[in-house]
């Protein structure tokens, strides 16, 4: 990223719009130093954004002047971008170029956040072209700098598009499970049940019960394993174990609780649970004590 630096006008950083303030890579910051820079937060439709304001005026305090929330995969507000990155190209020095009229654009951004879409849905909208790279909702799919796309005539524009990179030490377990929750990680790096706890956890605190109602549960709970056997047993995920006991062989049903809590984690992330602010604690500057929802079980990281 850092040899192709010298051909850029602009950087836009993707991030995920459930955790706007935690997660991005400090080393975005130090290592591509001066160029103008937009932050494009993506997935708005799985974000709770009733504190947007809020969440602007933190980020401003970051340094973070140019923000666009964004919905790449219905090209909402994606419109913005063009002009707002060619503003920001016309008040910088272009040191390098010469007359050359187009702009050069690096996409950068954890994984798994929406940079590919975010260029196919810029596509869509200025060239009334589709796919130019290839997306995948998992982490990993982008996986060289690639070749310069064209994305717009007028300006003419081009982008960057290159991998996620996480930073080498997340600064918390926290913001660890976060950035697992939003799919930036692999989930079996971090255990599906491990992370279906923090879901649970998370949207217990949150008091976001949709879950209780999409599996039929009755009502909350805070055990992740009663909520998986639940799912498990809802979902026909179940299995036949023999058992040796003193009297001879019985046949158990066993819930199939790794399958649970995939598609637990499957069902929050399509938004079917309601949206989310996971970085809720952030933006209060002084959280409640005693919020409700158990702390998942510590795990060795």
């Amino acid at each position: 990223m850092q040899s192709s630096l010298k051909l850029v006008d602009c950087i836009i950083e993707v991030h995920d719009a459930r955790i706007p303030l935690s997660g991005r890579n400090p080393l975005f910051q130090e290592t591509l130093g001066l160029k103008p820079h937009l932050l494009v937060l993506n997935k708005m439709d799985l974000a709770d954004l009733k504190e947007r304001q809020k969440i602007i005026r933190h980020l401003e305090g970051e340094g973070l002047k140019n923000v666009i929330f964004t919905n790449c995969v219905k090209d909402e507000n994606v419109k913005q971008i063009v002009p707002m990155v060619t503003e920001l190209v016309g008040s910088s020095y272009r040191y390098h170029r010469g007359e050359s009229l187009e702009y050069c654009i690096m996409v950068i951004g954890v994984p798994n956040v929406g940079k590919s879409s975010l260029i196919n849905s810029l596509r869509r909208q200025h060239l009334r072209k589709g796919k130019a790279t290839r997306v995948g909702g998992e982490p990993g799919i982008t996986r060289a700098v690639m070749s310069r796309i064209q994305v717009c005539e007028r300006p003419l524009m081009f982008l960057l598009d290159t991998p996620g990179v996480l930073a080498p030490r997340i600064e918390s377990v926290e913001t660890g499970l976060k950035l697992a929750l939003c799919g930036t990680v692999l989930d079996h790096l971090v255990g599906e049940e491990t992370l279906a706890d923090y879901l649970l956890y998370t949207l217990n605190r949150h008091e976001l019960f949709g879950y209780v109602q999409h599996y039929g549960l009755g009502e909350a709970c805070d055990d992740i394993v009663s909520v998986l056997k639940r799912v498990a047993v809802k979902l026909g995920k179940t299995q036949k174990v023999k058992v040796l006991t003193g009297t001879g062989d019985v046949n158990v049903i066993q819930p199939n609780y790794p399958a649970a809590a995939r598609d637990f984690l499957r069902t929050f992330r399509s938004g079917l649970l309601g949206p989310v602010m996971l970085d809720r604690d952030t933006l209060q500057s002084h959280p409640s004590a005693g919020a409700q929802g158990h702390r998942p079980a510590e795990t060795d990281p």
